[in-house]
């Protein structure tokens, strides 16, 4: 697809000159006396700023993601990314963005946040996207799709046939959420990358690498897209202690894997046991490491499970998941405790 990116960033970014950073100016050289930053000599390790494009944690991730360094962002949690989309393409009061409903909140309020008009589109019944609905709610001054797949919170992968018919019709940006996609054996978009310059793919280390205190996102998108990112974005944005462990997880690849196979293995024993309960109308198919269930009344199981100390997120009034439960799998203990207390519930 032929796309001017120059036409979708809003014209004060494109004329932004960024911060440059003390460490920007030197790159390239050896040096072992730093004066330019005015930090404290003192306190080594934690005492210097953290490199501002994260080049060696880039590096290690691209080893496991298979996408190259320069096609990629890291920030402060995918919000970070999420909110960069509609600084960088989305003119407030003037343009628009289109999403699938029900799906994450931020992006929602990032727009409210930055006055840019939220366009859902509702999933149809099996919560699936239908393209020709999502496309009519397009117009002129539409500058980004939202579509999280797996989505939260239905669990579910987007149809890829679906998807596609996105990113081949719609010439704006198209923003495809992954953030559990390491849960599903579907094949990521981000491998897409190089077929559509128009394509943003987020991930995180919040989910599968089980890092979510460390709050680190992942963006995927062409070198142009990612130099937009970098240009707006605040100059030291990842800490240095975040980047440190994040180094150490993506060193950890086996134990990360432990971890998903017994998610996965759990999600198979949980949700049918869930779907036996008497009071349990549905449970929706699920690629992500939580599902929904439908129950007769889900504010009643909700503090039912509040006042036994087990927290789940009621969805009750999210459009489209009236009397539904959003429950996470938790380690196999978590999960018997769950089932056990469900399983005396007598409402």
């Amino acid at each position: 697809m032929n796309i001017e990116l120059s036409k979708l960033v809003r014209q004060n970014i494109q004329r932004l000159t960024p911060y440059s950073c003390a460490r920007d100016e030197f790159k390239g050289r050896a040096a072992r006396v730093f004066l330019d930053a005015n930090e404290n000599p003192y306190n080594s390790t934690l005492n210097r700023y953290p490199d501002p494009l994260q080049e060696e944690l880039k590096a290690e991730l691209a080893k496991v993601k298979g996408i190259p360094a320069e096609y990629t962002f890291l920030g402060n949690g995918s919000d970070e990314a999420i909110d960069l989309v509609y600084r960088i393409f989305c003119e407030p009061r003037v343009d628009n963005v289109v999403a699938i409903a029900p799906t994450y909140g931020m992006y929602e309020v990032c727009a409210e946040i930055n006055d840019v008009e939220y366009r859902p589109v509702l999933l149809d019944e099996g919560f699936q996207l239908n393209t020709e609905k999502l496309l009519a709610a397009c117009d002129d001054h539409t500058k980004v799709v939202w579509i999280c797949s797996p989505n939260n919170p239905t669990g579910n992968c987007m149809s890829r046939q679906e998807v596609t018919k996105v990113l081949d019709n719609f010439h704006g940006i198209v923003v495809i959420d992954e953030a559990y996609s390491d849960f599903t054996q579907v094949r990521p978009f981000r491998y897409d990358l190089p077929h559509y310059p128009n394509l943003i793919v987020l991930n995180t280390f919040s989910k599968a690498w089980a890092s979510a205190a460390i709050r680190l996102g992942m963006a995927f998108a062409s070198p142009e897209i990612i130099a937009l990112f970098n240009k707006v974005k605040y100059p030291y944005n990842v800490n240095q202690l975040t980047q440190q462990r994040a180094m150490e997880m993506l060193r950890s690849i086996p134990k990360v894997n432990q971890w998903l196979g017994v998610i996965c293995t759990e999600r198979n024993n949980v949700v049918p046991s869930i779907a036996d309960l008497p009071f349990c109308k549905k449970v929706y198919p699920t690629d992500a490491n939580f599902f929904l269930a439908e129950v007769t009344d889900a504010d009643a199981v909700y503090h039912y499970l509040v006042d036994r100390g087990i927290i789940v997120r009621n969805r009750n009034r999210v459009v489209l998941c009236g009397n539904c439960l959003r429950i996470t799998i938790g380690t196999p203990q978590e999960n018997c405790e769950l089932l056990a207390a469900l399983r005396q519930y007598k409402g």
